[in-house]
């Protein structure tokens, strides 16, 4: 890896690192510094049943560790930066380009004209910021040798969150129909059958992003 590329890739790693702390500290006080909303908006601890919140916090944290195996590489203090640390930085910008297209592609048509509120505050970052910096400094900057196999890895949060978020629909129905507050997507509003057919097409589509950004590494590979 180039020396300048590791620099870039440095730089986008801190300021994700920062952004998810920041985000997180943001969602769980629910400090407003753009519009004021209620929508997907619920202070507390609570945050964290997002799949936004945790997706963040788990790339802001991956890439505090490549910050740290960055440095001492540059520094010559590592030969190489291990494997095992590109996988990580590779699942959560897998798990951050899944939310920010969900609610590119869903959420917003979903609330219409009221989306912008999508974007705002803790959103900003959650939605927008980071996932467009994760794609970037893992597509362009960090090169990585992880191959095809992988991809698995790619959608591991994916298989998680949706186990949990299923389990949390089927214990909270009744005759089939999900109490919206334990429905916080909405993914099971034309019943509980939905959600079984909701998963199956997020783990595929979040294979074929996995796939994709994997694809788009090993192409800017040297």
């Amino acid at each position: 890896m180039e020396r300048k590329e590791l620099i870039i890739s440095m730089i986008m790693n801190i300021l994700i690192f920062i952004m998810a702390m920041l985000g997180t500290i943001f969602s769980v006080t629910g400090f407003i510094f753009m519009a004021n909303t209620e929508l997907l908006a619920t202070p507390g601890i609570s945050v964290f049943k997002y799949y936004t919140v945790d997706s963040n916090i788990f790339v802001g944290l991956a890439s505090l560790v490549l910050i740290v195996y960055e440095y001492l590489y540059l520094n010559k203090k590592v030969k190489e930066i291990p494997k095992c640390v590109y996988l990580i930085k590779y699942v959560g910008t897998v798990a951050v380009t899944l939310t920010f297209l969900v609610t590119l592609l869903y959420l917003s048509p979903l609330y219409g004209k009221d989306f912008l509120f999508l974007y705002q505050n803790s959103n900003f970052f959650f939605h927008l910021v980071i996932p467009i910096l994760s794609f970037g400094s893992f597509v362009l900057f960090e090169k990585t040798d992880l191959n095809f196999k992988y991809t698995l890895g790619g959608i591991s949060t994916t298989l998680v969150y949706g186990v949990y978020y299923a389990i949390n629909i089927v214990v909270h129905q009744t005759n089939g129909i999900v109490i919206s507050e334990y429905d916080w997507y909405g993914f099971a509003k034309g019943g509980i059958i939905s959600i079984f057919i909701v998963f199956p097409i997020m783990t595929i589509f979040a294979f074929v992003i996995s796939f994709i950004i994997l694809r788009l590494n090993k192409s800017k590979k040297v």
